[in-house]
């Protein structure tokens, strides 16, 4: 009980399920998710259907969101065909429990109001400018994302519904103070035990192996013994880490570059705009729009209109008025008729764009502004002592090519040429080489019939930008088995350490079965004693004595429990449990650190319990997971 009540203060899916986790799939791109289409479905919920499209970006999304966390290692695991399987097929299961729960928050009656979606739009810190709500902010993150403004409602209304349902089957949950007291004297319990090791060491050393044994295992596992195709390379290495330091830049070149380059170092215009939007695409809308238009050419004031008549509602409230904007960050067509004005006051014609029909007032201009030439200079020195470090790289890059290409039989003239070392190692394979040589490309090189069997040099392959590597093979040899005396020594240490363990099992179990039958002259019949007694908590001690401690029943009438375990390093252990020790504890009260967690472990029993119950009573399909297995 005790393990369980940690596993659920801690389960992941308790995090998942109990957190708002909108963000790990809207702003990778997920604006799709909410588009269905007529392609085949991955999963249909009675008769709603995930389309295959949304499957794939949320797998992205979520291969991503892995990715970024833990790195490499989850690099390896996707190199494992059926962790990718399963990998995939959690996806779309946590889809189909979306789309479950949704449909039965729907059946109840639960509903989410413009409002209450609104309100939670806006006191999102991913929307936020100096902690007050920013429309542009929230328009550039829509259109990142491939979401209109409807559509990430739309989301948000069914991700706060799904919140909505299982906030009410966790609000149900409370730990009781006898149940917690009870947890309590669970957790402060001790455990009196003696323990008697069976070195492996001794059974290992102790194991009799033949040489008939030795040369079946060895005729039985030839893979084992198979040592793969190696080489002996030579290699030249060359890199542009340094180059920048013997690079001078004069006063001359400075000034010229910044002369050449002022739109780099000159602010980009901004323009402040307030706009009218009528959202939709229908002629209604377009007349809705001109119909504001003609209004605002007769006189009418803009910022009143925004106010009364504009769908942008955020914007609405300060007549329309939208932050400071460069061009190319909104829509095309808006940012075309918005850098068109002319003047403050401008008014443009009606502007469709994704969102709908927009009127646009220029408020404002801030001009393009150029840096002095002293505060870029630095960057300028950078930027060109990069640039001319690159280009002698480049040089050198195709002097160590040709000179390879032409002189194909040695790498002395190339190294010659660029004023770098011939590297060589012994006979490698691509498991043991020098992480140098472990880039795919170079293996793929070396074992090329040019280079393994015509002898030449390879060509120049990129390691990483201004870092590149010749190669070629001096000598190699096949795969091959390794000669039976070559590896009898090794042989015969594996074949003695399984059986050793093997013995040392046996020999457990017989002295265990014994004690259990009150035969305890084994114990001097084999030379065997427990050590002395002592007492353990639940977490204290060897890990390993202390699960199987508190696993094993309570002695009755005074007789031990016997049971087995394994040390840290491989020894059996015979563990003998003596007394269950029982430590008085103060009454728990229900506001504790233990009562949530009690709680929340029964809150993810409870939405456990709760979607199973709705998979069991909906039809949940998954087509195209049936077609790939038929």
């Amino acid at each position: 009980m005790m393990e369980r009540l940690r596993e659920g203060a801690s389960s992941i899916w308790v995090k998942i399920i109990l957190s708002l986790i909108i963000f790990s799939f809207v702003f990778a791109g997920v604006g799709s998710y909410l588009a269905g289409g007529s392609e085949q479905a991955a999963a249909k919920v009675g008769d709603q259907e995930i389309g295959q499209r949304q499957f794939e970006q949320a797998y992205q999304n979520e291969r991503n969101r892995m990715q970024s966390q833990l790195g490499d290692y989850f690099a390896t695991l996707l190199g494992d065909p059926e962790y990718v399987k399963q990998f995939r097929r959690s996806v779309l299961d946590r889809m189909v429990n979306d789309v479950l729960i949704e449909q039965r928050a729907h059946a109840l009656g639960l509903r989410i109001s413009d409002e209450q979606v609104r309100q939670a739009i806006v006191t999102m810190p991913e929307f936020q400018r100096d902690g007050k709500f920013d429309n542009d902010t929230y328009n550039m993150l829509l259109r990142r994302s491939n979401f209109t403004p409807d559509q990430f409602a739309e989301y948000m209304r069914g991700d706060m519904l799904r919140q909505q349902f299982l906030a009410a089957i966790q609000g149900s949950d409370f730990a009781l103070s006898n149940e917690l007291t009870a947890l309590r004297k669970l957790e402060v319990q001790q455990r009196e035990v003696r323990t008697l090791t069976l070195s492996l060491a001794d059974f290992t050393q102790n194991a009799e192996i033949t040489d008939e044994e030795i040369q079946a295992y060895y005729d039985q596992n030839p893979q084992q013994f198979t040592r793969p195709e190696q080489v002996k390379v030579a290699y030249i290495e060359l890199s542009g880490k340094g180059l920048k330091d013997t690079i001078a830049i004069t006063d001359d070149e400075v000034e010229a570059y910044y002369n050449d380059h002022q739109a780099k170092y000159s602010s980009a215009e901004q323009r402040q705009v307030s706009h009218i939007l009528i959202q939709g695409d229908s002629d209604e809308a377009k007349a809705k729009a001109e119909a504001l238009l003609v209004k605002l050419n007769e006189g009418a004031d803009f910022a009143a209109l925004a106010a009364t008549d504009s769908d942008d509602k955020f914007s609405a409230k300060d007549g329309g008025k939208l932050d400071w904007i460069e061009a190319g960050v909104m829509d095309p067509e808006f940012d075309k008729a918005a850098f068109a004005l002319a003047n403050a006051g401008d008014i443009s014609g009606v502007v469709q764009s994704a969102f709908g029909f927009h009127i646009i007032k220029l408020d404002a201009i801030k001009a393009s502004v150029v840096k002095p030439l002293a505060d870029v200079k630095d960057s300028i020195v950078a930027d060109l002592r990069d640039q001319q470090a690159a280009e002698v790289f480049y040089e050198m890059q195709e002097t160590l090519a040709k000179t390879a290409y032409e002189m194909p039989d040695s790498l002395e003239d190339a190294a010659a040429a660029v004023s770098a070392d011939v590297h060589t190692t012994d006979f490698i394979s691509e498991a043991d080489a020098p992480e140098i040589l472990k880039n795919p490309a170079v293996f793929r090189a070396l074992l090329s019939p040019e280079v393994l069997e015509d002898g030449l040099n390879s060509d120049v392959i990129e390691l990483a930008p201004e870092h590149v590597i010749v190669v070629r093979v001096e000598e190699s040899r096949p795969e091959s088995v390794l000669p039976f005396d070559d590896v009898a020594a090794s042989v015969k240490g594996k074949l003695a350490a399984q059986k050793g363990e093997q013995q040392a099992q046996q020999k457990a179990d017989e002295v265990i079965a014994a004690l259990r039958d009150g035969n305890s002259d084994i114990l001097a019949t084999e030379g065997l004693s427990f050590g002395e007694a002592q007492t353990i908590a639940r977490n204290g001690g060897e890990p390993t004595i202390a699960q199987i401690a508190f696993t094993l029943a309570k002695p009755v009438d005074g007789k031990a429990v016997y049971g087995m375990t394994r040390d840290a390093s491989g020894n059996v252990v015979i563990v003998a449990l003596d007394k269950v020790v029982e430590n008085d504890v103060e009454a728990v009260v229900t506001d504790s650190q233990m009562a949530k967690q009690l709680e929340q472990m029964h809150a993810q029993q409870d939405v456990m319990a709760t979607l199973q119950v709705l998979r069991d009573t909906s039809e949940v399909a998954y087509p195209a997971l049936d077609t790939a297995t038929n």
